[in-house]
């Protein structure tokens, strides 16, 4: 198959694995009615096996999928510009740093707190200018919550998605040395 036909078809299932984890489990928040998800974790590992733009791409189409399936109109651009940050960000932490197995680790816990602090910073400021600081406020444990469920998520769900082929190569293929090589 195509590379690049390979990397669009490995997009896309990350596009849809974070849209139906973000809708899977719904925790309701206070301030403005949003809730915490698993999708968090998705967003991550979309940044790590598909590299900063495509993770990107991925990961904000897919959460802002969820936001337009579950009503949530007004966020869709909000959220697909966050979860693109925080792909991005995973993504090019994992590039920057994933040359070995452990520091591979590594970069996923950096790429984790990067949502936290990308989501929870992200989803403030757009909530300050929306509906004011109060109910802003409100919902930053929420996201905290989330994007700590996120990091544990993605931790847990990295050795299982390199077991598969075709996706261990993928996240090989950012530039870092291949599994074999690294003793893995």
């Amino acid at each position: 198959m195509n590379s690049n036909l390979k990397k669009l078809v490995i997009a896309a299932l990350f596009a849809a694995l974070s849209c139906v984890a973000t809708m899977s489990i719904h925790i309701p928040t206070p301030g403005t009615g949003g809730y915490i998800h698993p999708g968090d974790g998705i967003v991550i590992l979309s940044g790590v096996i598909l590299g900063p733009g495509w993770g990107l791409l991925a990961a904000g189409i897919g959460s802002a999928m969820a936001d337009l399936l579950g009503g949530y109109f007004l966020y869709v651009p909000i959220t697909f510009v966050v979860k693109g940050a925080v792909a991005f960000a995973a993504g090019t932490i994992y590039k920057k740093i994933g040359n070995t197995p452990k520091s591979r680790y590594v970069a996923v816990v950096l790429g984790g707190i990067g949502d936290i602090v990308l989501v929870t910073g992200g989803y403030f400021l757009c909530e300050v200018m929306l509906y004011g600081a109060a109910a802003a406020a409100a919902s930053v444990p929420a996201n905290l919550i989330q994007g700590i469920g996120g990091l544990i998520i993605g931790i847990a769900l990295y050795p299982v998605l390199l077991s598969v082929p075709e996706l261990r190569q993928n996240a090989n293929g950012q530039g870092r040395a291949s599994w074999s090589q690294s003793g893995q």
